[in-house]
């Protein structure tokens, strides 16, 4: 898979106003803003999403309870096995950098994570293992109302991302409708904060490892805070901070696979929340990973000069978590073990 091009050593994550193709009044123009940073770094911060402020205030608000209740409340909803991507992750539990069959120590995050439902769908018969039950605490009062509101607002987003997408590769409108109308999704809330009787770190040891996103599209949401870090064609690594109102958008792996790596499923980090005098501060985010339909086959289109084996989104998911939940090397990942391996830290 290609890599993010920097200029000077400073990286252009561009700012994409999207409002124009959500009105219908300029959607080849966005289109196109799209497809360059879609060739040249594989970020993107989006601005004229349509997602309401309320909506990201009644998230944090809901983010900053639920992460500020006893260890002990937060683990009454952890899943039974690491295979359950649903309910609360305690930090030094995942290693991202084993989706890429790199070795890492325990990342530092925790998190919450909610998704699609077999339920959602109740003409189906989708396998609840792909689709798991999603696991609410009891409290804090209001917090799932709140996740669900930013949950379905990031998943109009997502689905506006891939009609842009259809359209700046020239493919008809609906292309990627039928990979998913019954889309994997998982909204994973991340909160970054070591405890000051942690603070002394293993060496290398991160808020998350390096990894790239598995499914086809990202709609992040991050403090405006440093940590977050994308890496370039030359092996460097970037801070990335999103401007006030933006959205970061990431491409994912099964994108890159489609488009024979035009586009970029670009290999990001967040380090650990310790300024350089050594104090910890703390640094939170949710990621909303739209990565498509369970039995969906993906398929390197027509004509591009890379190509990968046809995968499904499921085979291609249990792969990748298996590294980072299940603490297992990815032995399917060799590319991007190899553009790691070769970065300069």
């Amino acid at each position: 898979m290609s890599m993010a091009s920097s200029v000077d050593g400073a990286l252009n994550v561009p700012i994409i106003d999207i409002s124009a193709f959500r009105t219908g009044m300029g959607r080849r123009e966005v289109a196109s803003a799209v497809d360059r940073a879609a060739r040249d770094v594989g970020f993107m911060q989006i601005v004229g999403h349509g997602v309401p402020e309320r909506a990201e205030a009644g998230l944090a608000t809901a983010m900053d309870a639920f992460f500020g209740l006893p260890l002990a409340d937060k683990k009454a909803v952890r899943p039974e096995s690491a295979a359950v991507n649903r309910g609360y992750t305690p930090p030094k539990t995942e290693r991202l950098s084993h989706s890429l069959g790199i070795y890492s120590s325990d990342d530092l995050f925790e998190a919450f994570n909610v998704g699609t439902q077999a339920s959602d769908f109740p003409d189906l018969s989708l396998d609840a293992a792909h689709y798991p039950a999603n696991l609410w605490p009891s409290g804090p009062p209001g917090f799932q109302r709140a996740v669900e509101d930013w949950f379905r607002h990031a998943g109009v987003l997502a689905r506006t991302m891939t009609r842009i997408f259809a359209c700046a590769l020239e493919l008809p409108a609906d292309f990627f409708v039928p990979y998913e109308d019954h889309s994997i999704d998982v909204l994973r809330m991340n909160n970054y904060q070591v405890p000051e009787r942690d603070l002394r770190l293993e060496p290398g040891q991160l808020g998350m490892g390096a990894h790239t996103d598995y499914g086809i599209v990202t709609v992040l949401w991050a403090d405006a805070a440093p940590g977050l870090q994308i890496l370039d064609t030359g092996g460097h690594w970037h801070d990335v901070i999103p401007v006030p109102g933006a959205l970061l958008i990431n491409l994912g792996d099964l994108l890159a696979r489609w488009t024979g790596d035009r586009w970029i499923s670009t290999m990001h980090r967040v380090l650990a929340p310790v300024s350089v005098d050594g104090r910890v501060f703390r640094r939170r985010s949710a990621a909303y990973f739209h990565d498509g339909n369970a039995d969906a086959v993906i398929t390197t289109l027509p004509g591009r000069t890379a190509s990968y084996e046809p995968v499904t989104v499921a085979d291609h998911l249990a792969a990748k978590l298996a590294g980072s939940r299940g603490l297992e090397l990815n032995p399917e990942a060799a590319r991007e073990a190899a553009r790691l391996r070769a970065a300069v830290t």
